[in-house]
């Protein structure tokens, strides 16, 4: 296998138990927890001043920092995205900054794409043909996209109230989707999960690029935070909005930042917020009750149309409480109408286009603004994890009902000052 320098291995965060990367590829042979990669951080020869002397092309400038070579990368050129300057939002919001980190300049489209391109490597070096994993729509985009790269053939499973982009494009990558049918109107994640599960006691040779299944997607994520303290000049914002459903993301960034202090390059921990819809927010919940681990939504009581963060037993829940509460962050829900209007805002203010179900983010950092969570002096960053585009169906729609309100609201005025 063509490892980088520093990679020590896997460990189990239930168990301890730590791994060789041939000996375990999946979750941990003797728990079944969650595995991740580990580091010899004194092995690590790269500073601050040598990322500046690279090209900032793709994620894969942070190799030194990732478990495999570059050499070996299966890359469409992820990373790299833009952290853009928002004015409008800021003084909208009543801070002294506002940047938002667009993810949705990803080849896919999403941030899925670093977790699928070192999971798609990682199922290469293992020697795998065929990958697998169920997903509410943009990580099975992704798979089928970097498995067509690394010539894998994919299984995708997607329940039904996955967005029409998402089942189109996985199939046009060459995939073989399955959409799991509903029972009782949109199927849901689990239903994906459960097709998934079934395909995989069928097929045990397909190698799984599921979430926290596979050890690797969150440790591709961790590279937003490496590009965002890079971008800030290796110091800390004030607080991260990040969209949560999985908590992937946030889990790698929150790891990401614990390194980089532990390597000296930056003196503080990025404070993490997990924003939700208020129809579907187990973290949200276990944070404000203050448990150690979400109580699962039961799927007749979600009740969201961001179909992205609906997921309503995230089996991470753990550690992305652990990394909410370590970094001094916090969590949020908000309507969907909060989101939607969030997402037009955006659009209006700034020109930039984040997708309805990441526009949680943009809610959420003004409810944490108007609760005092944030205030005037501070640097707030929006993760925007998927392009406006993936759900301009939904965006649209909620625009034409806006539309609608307010011509009904402009008649009903009339006709008041009618009758006075």
């Amino acid at each position: 296998m063509e490892t980088t320098d520093a990679f020590t291995g896997l460990s189990c965060v239930d168990c301890g138990e730590a791994f060789g990367p041939e000996a375990a590829t999946h979750r941990c042979p003797d728990c079944g927890g969650i595995l991740d990669p580990t580091y010899d951080l004194d092995r690590i020869d790269l500073s601050p001043e040598d990322l500046a002397e690279r090209p900032f092309e793709s994620m894969w400038r942070y190799a030194e920092l990732l478990p495999f070579a570059t050499d070996a990368a299966v890359s469409l050129g992820e990373g790299a995205t833009p952290l853009i300057e928002c004015p409008g939002l800021a003084d909208a919001m009543g801070v002294g900054r506002v940047l938002l980190k667009d993810e949705g300049s990803n080849p896919t489209g999403t941030f899925k794409d670093r977790g699928q391109s070192l999971a798609m490597t990682a199922a290469s070096q293992h020697g795998a043909e065929e990958v697998a994993l169920n997903s509410a729509g943009n990580a099975g985009q992704a798979a089928a996209a970097y498995a067509a790269r690394a010539d894998l053939d994919a299984h995708v499973f997607l329940p039904s109230r996955a967005g029409f982009t998402q089942k189109a494009m996985t199939e046009v990558h060459g995939a073989d989707l399955t959409v799991t049918d509903p029972i009782d109107g949109n199927s849901q994640i689990g239903d994906a999960g459960r097709a998934y599960a079934e395909a995989m006691e069928d097929h045990p040779d397909w190698y799984s690029t599921k979430t926290f299944v596979t050890p690797y997607r969150h440790e591709g994520k961790k590279t937003m935070a490496l590009e965002l303290l890079e971008q800030l000049d290796w110091g800390a914002p004030d607080g991260v909005v990040y969209p949560t459903g999985g908590g992937v993301g946030l889990v790698g960034m929150h790891k990401a930042a614990r390194e980089v202090r532990e390597l000296g390059w930056t003196d503080e921990l990025v404070p993490m917020y997990a924003a939700q819809a208020a129809g579907c927010a187990p973290v949200v919940d276990a944070y404000e009750s203050g448990a150690d681990r979400h109580e699962p939504v039961p799927d007749d009581e979600v009740d969201t149309a961001c179909n992205g963060i609906a997921i309503p037993d995230p089996g991470a829940s753990p550690l992305v409480l652990d990394a909410i509460r370590e970094s001094d962050g916090g969590a949020v829900a908000t309507t969907d109408r909060a989101i939607l209007d969030a997402a037009i805002e955006v659009a209006r203010t700034e020109g930039l286009e984040v997708g309805a179900t990441c526009a949680a983010c943009v809610s959420g950092a003004f409810a944490l603004a108007e609760s005092g969570e944030f205030g005037p002096d501070d640097t707030v960053v929006l993760l925007n994890t998927g392009a406006g585009n993936k759900d301009v169906d939904a965006l649209r729609a909620h625009l034409g009902e806006r539309e609608v309100e307010a011509g009904e609201a402009a008649t009903e005025t009339a006709g008041d000052d009618i009758d006075s």
